[in-house]
C-alpha cells in the first residue's frame, strides 16, 4: 500500500474530487453490456424504456441476453423456497435468524424514538410506514443473504405490507439457497429472478408479474445506480450506493493484524473498494503494510483484494488524533474503524461517516452481518449529507393543521399580509372570505 506522510499531502487525496458514481463496478452483466458499445446512461434508459413499454417480455428478453438464462416464470414459488432449507446448513440457518432478530430489535428501538405523533395548539404530525416496498438484492455469480436482511427487515419492521425482492437468477435459473431462506426469515412477500437495470425499471412502472413499488433500496452495480437515479421521482430511492469503504483510525496501541484484517475485509468485496489506514504511529504503518502482505497471501478472493489495496489502499501518517479525525470527517467513509486509546470519548468528533466501529470488539464485518443497524450504508462521500438505511426510509410523515376559533384570527391577518405581498390575492381572499362569514372584517 502507498504510505502518505503528513496531514497536508493526505487533505488533496481525501478531499473526493471525483464523484463516485463514475467509477462504480459491475456485479453481474457489465461484460455483456459494454460488448454493445454504448455508455452506461444510454443503455440504462432503453432498457427502462423497454420494461416500461413492454413489460415481462422485456424482462424475459434482458434475461436470456444479459444473465444467459431463459426463464418461462420470472417469480420463485413457495416450493423453491421450501426446498431451499434443506439445502442449507442449520449452523446459517441459526446464523440468520440471530441476525433477523438483532436488525429487528435494532429498528424497533429507533422506531419508538422517533414514531411519536402528536396534535397539539393546531399543528401535528402522524406516521405511516409506506405501502409497498422493492428491494434490489445483487447476486447471480454470489449470494447476499445479508443484504436481504438488511433491507427487508428493516422494511418490515416499519410496518410496510408489501415487500418485493428482485435478484438476479444464477446460469441454472435458480436463486442461492440462502438468499431464499434470508427472504422468508424475513417475511418477504413475492421474490422475483431479475437482475440489473431492467429490475430497477420492473419495481419503478410494474408489470404483468411484478408489482410497482413506492421505494427502491439496495444495493448494484454501475448499471442498478443509474437506473435508480433515472427512475427517481416516479419511486423513491435509498441512496446511490458504491463500492466498500473503509477508514481505520489507529494508534500505537492498535493491534496491526487486527487493523490489516479489518483493511483486507472490505478490500476483497471488490476491485474498487477503498482500504485507508490513517495513524499517529510509523511502527503500526509499517507493521500494518507487512502483515497485509502476509493475509493477502492466504485469501481466497486473493486477486480482488490486492487490486483494491493498489488502486483504492492508502497508508497516511499524521501528527495527531486531530488530524486523523479532520481526514476522516473530509472523506466521509462508508465505514469507520476507530482502533485508538479511549475509543469512544471521539465518537463525538465525528460528524461526517456511515457507520462508526468503536474498538478492538467492534470489527467491521460485524456491521456487515450481525450488529443490527443496517450495513447498507452511504458511499463515496454522500455521508456528508445522508444516512444509513433505517427505520426512517420505510416510514412517511403527514402534517397536521387543525387551528380553532382562538387560534386563528391572529394568524389569519398574517397570512393576509403575506398573501398581499406576494401578489396573491386569491390567497388572501381565502381567508378574507372567511372572516366576513363570521363578521369578523379586518380593521
Amino acid at each position: 500500500m502507498i504510505i502518505i506522510e503528513g496531514f497536508s499531502k493526505a487533505k488533496p487525496l481525501l478531499a473526493r474530487g471525483v464523484s463516485f458514481e463514475f467509477s462504480v463496478p459491475s456485479l453481474e452483466s457489465e461484460d455483456k453490456i459494454r460488448k454493445e458499445k454504448l455508455p452506461p446512461e444510454q443503455t440504462v434508459g432503453h432498457i427502462i424504456a423497454e420494461v416500461r413499454d413492454q413489460g415481462d417480455k422485456a424482462l424475459l428478453n434482458y434475461t436470456k441476453k444479459l444473465d444467459r438464462v431463459e426463464l418461462t416464470s420470472l417469480e420463485v414459488t413457495r416450493s423453491e423456497i421450501s426446498a431451499a432449507y434443506e439445502k442449507v446448513d442449520e449452523s446459517l440457518i441459526s446464523a440468520l435468524k440471530l441476525a433477523a432478530s438483532r436488525i429487528d430489535k435494532f429498528h424497533s428501538t429507533c422506531k419508538q424514538r422517533i414514531e411519536a405523533g402528536f396534535l397539539s395548539h393546531g399543528l401535528g404530525r402522524q406516521f405511516r410506514p409506506l405501502d409497498r416496498v422493492g428491494i434490489y438484492v445483487p447476486g447471480g455469480t454470489a449470494a447476499y443473504p445479508s443484504t436481504v436482511l438488511m433491507t427487508a427487515v428493516p422494511a418490515r419492521t416499519a410496518g410496510v405490507k408489501d415487500i418485493i425482492v428482485a435478484t438476479p437468477p444464477r446460469d441454472d435459473g435458480t436463486i442461492p439457497s440462502p438468499t431464499l431462506v434470508a427472504a422468508d426469515i424475513a417475511k418477504v412477500n413475492r421474490l422475483f429472478k431479475i437482475g440489473g437495470a431492467q429490475a430497477i425499471a420492473a419495481l419503478a412502472f410494474g408489470t404483468e408479474s411484478v408489482p410497482k413499488v413506492d421505494k427502491i433500496c439496495g444495493p448494484g452495480s454501475i448499471f442498478v445506480v443509474i437506473a435508480k437515479k433515472l427512475v427517481y421521482g416516479i419511486v423513491d430511492v435509498d441512496g446511490l450506493q458504491g463500492p466498500s469503504e473503509i477508514v481505520v483510525v489507529a494508534d500505537d496501541t492498535a493491534n496491526a493484524s487486527f487493523c490489516a484484517a479489518d483493511l483486507i475485509a472490505q478490500a476483497e468485496h471488490d476491485p474498487l473498494a477503498s482500504a485507508i489506514l490513517i495513524t499517529t504511529s510509523s511502527k503500526l504503518a509499517s507493521n500494518v503494510d507487512s502483515e497485509i502482505k502476509i493475509q493477502l497471501a492466504n485469501l481466497e478472493r486473493q486477486t480482488i483484494a490486492t487490486e483494491a489495496m493498489n488502486s483504492g489502499g492508502m497508508i497516511v501518517l499524521v501528527d495527531s488524533l486531530d488530524e486523523a479525525i479532520d481526514l476522516v470527517n473530509l472523506y466521509a467513509p462508508e465505514h469507520l474503524s476507530l482502533m485508538v486509546r479511549n475509543a469512544s470519548t471521539y465518537i463525538e468528533k465525528i460528524h461526517n461517516a456511515g457507520c462508526i466501529f468503536v474498538g478492538n470488539s467492534s470489527p467491521v464485518v460485524l456491521g456487515d452481518y450481525i450488529a443490527g443497524p443496517s450495513h447498507v450504508l452511504p458511499t463515496g462521500g454522500s455521508a456528508r449529507f445522508s444516512s444509513p438505511l433505517s427505520i426512517e426510509d420505510f416510514l412517511k410523515v403527514t402534517n397536521i393543521v387543525a387551528f380553532d376559533e382562538a387560534d386563528r384570527r391572529e394568524l389569519w391577518q398574517a397570512a393576509i399580509a403575506m398573501a398581499e405581498a406576494e401578489g396573491l390575492k386569491g390567497h388572501a381572499q381565502a381567508i378574507k372570505i372567511r372572516l366576513q362569514a363570521t363578521g369578523k372584517e379586518l380593521k
